[in-house]
C-alpha cells in the first residue's frame, strides 16, 4: 500500500476535482482504459470498489491498495497528459506540490523502470504474471521475481515477433526470440546508429545467460537462488531495454511503416 498522507491525498483530490466523484474529465471508460494502459491494473476490479465505487473513490481505492511507485507512476501519467484530460474544465497548471508527490513515490524502487513490465497483448494470465514480477520489486525481493520475469520477457518477445511477421516456435528460447526481432528491426530500417545496434545485438548474449539464470540459480526449479544484487542488475538491465522497446515501438505505431525520425543511442535508456 502507498504512504500517501492525508495532506497529499487532499492536494491531489483538489487538483483532480474528486469531490463531485469524478476524476478530471474521465468516464468510466477512459478512466478504465487509462489506468489499464499504465498499469496494467484493472481498476473496476471489485477490490477497488471502495463506497460508492465511483472514479473517485475507485482512485482513493487504489492509493491505498497500490504501493507507491505504480501509485506514482499513475499519477505521473495523469500528469503527463493534463491539458486532454481537462476537456470541458478551466486548465489550471500543474500544482508543484503534486509533482513532487509524484517524484517521492516514484523514487522509492530499487528499479526505476519496473512499471515497463506490463503486457504487450491481451490476456488475463498475461496481466498476472506483470503484476507478480512488478510485485517482486514492489516487495523488494527481486531474487524471488527472476523465473517470472524471465517468462514475462520471453513472452513479450513473442509478442513483438508476431507483431513484425517473424513466425515462432515455442520452443525457441529467449535469445534467439530477441536475436530475430532485432534482425526485424534492422530489416525494416528502424534503426539509425551502428552503436544501437551493436547495444541490441548484445541483449542477445545477455538474454542466453538470462536462460541460465532462470534454469540455475531461480525459484524455477530447487536451486540456489542468485543474491540480492546480481537480481536487481538484471531486472534493471531487462526493464530498460523493454522501456526502449516501448519508446521504438510506440513510434512505430504512430508513423506506419515509416523508420524512427530519431531513435538513436542517446535515446537508449542505460
Amino acid at each position: 500500500m502507498s504512504d500517501l498522507s492525508a495532506m497529499e491525498k487532499r492536494k491531489l483530490e483538489r487538483a483532480f476535482n474528486m469531490v463531485s466523484g469524478y476524476v478530471l474529465a474521465f468516464s468510466n471508460r477512459t478512466f478504465e482504459e487509462f489506468v489499464a494502459d499504465y498499469t496494467g491494473i484493472e481498476i473496476y476490479n471489485d477490490k477497488y470498489a471502495y463506497e460508492s465505487g465511483s472514479k473517485a473513490n475507485r482512485l482513493r481505492a487504489f492509493w491505498k491498495i497500490e504501493p507507491n511507485y505504480i501509485v506514482g507512476k499513475l499519477l505521473d501519467e495523469i500528469f503527463n497528459n493534463w491539458d486532454e484530460l481537462h476537456y470541458g474544465f478551466d486548465k489550471p497548471p500543474i500544482p508543484d506540490d503534486c509533482l513532487k508527490i509524484v517524484q517521492r513515490l516514484k523514487s522509492g524502487s530499487p528499479v526505476p523502470e519496473i512499471g515497463a513490465i506490463v503486457p504487450n497483448s491481451d490476456g488475463k494470465d498475461f496481466e498476472v504474471l506483470a503484476k507478480s514480477v512488478r510485485e517482486s520489486i514492489e516487495r523488494n525481493e527481486p531474487e524471488i521475481g527472476l523465473d517470472r520475469l524471465h517468462t514475462f520477457v520471453t513472452k513479450y518477445l513473442r509478442v513483438l515477433c508476431g507483431k513484425h511477421g517473424i513466425t515462432t516456435d515455442w520452443n525457441k528460447p529467449l535469445h534467439s526470440l530477441a536475436g530475430e526481432y532485432v534482425k526485424a528491426l534492422k530489416k525494416e530500417g528502424l534503426i539509425q546508429s551502428e552503436m544501437t545496434e551493436r547495444i541490441l545485438k548484445s541483449s542477445i548474449s545477455v538474454m542466453e545467460a538470462f536462460n541460465k539464470v532462470r534454469n540455475e540459480q531461480s525459484h524455477a526449479h530447487d536451486n540456489n537462488v542468485l543474491n540480492y544484487d546480481e537480481s536487481i542488475l538484471i531486472f534493471g538491465h531487462i526493464t530498460n531495454s523493454i522501456k526502449f522497446i516501448e519508446v521504438l515501438e510506440k513510434s512505430t505505431d504512430s508513423k506506419g511503416t515509416e523508420p524512427l525520425k530519431a531513435v538513436e543511442v542517446e535515446d537508449f535508456p542505460f
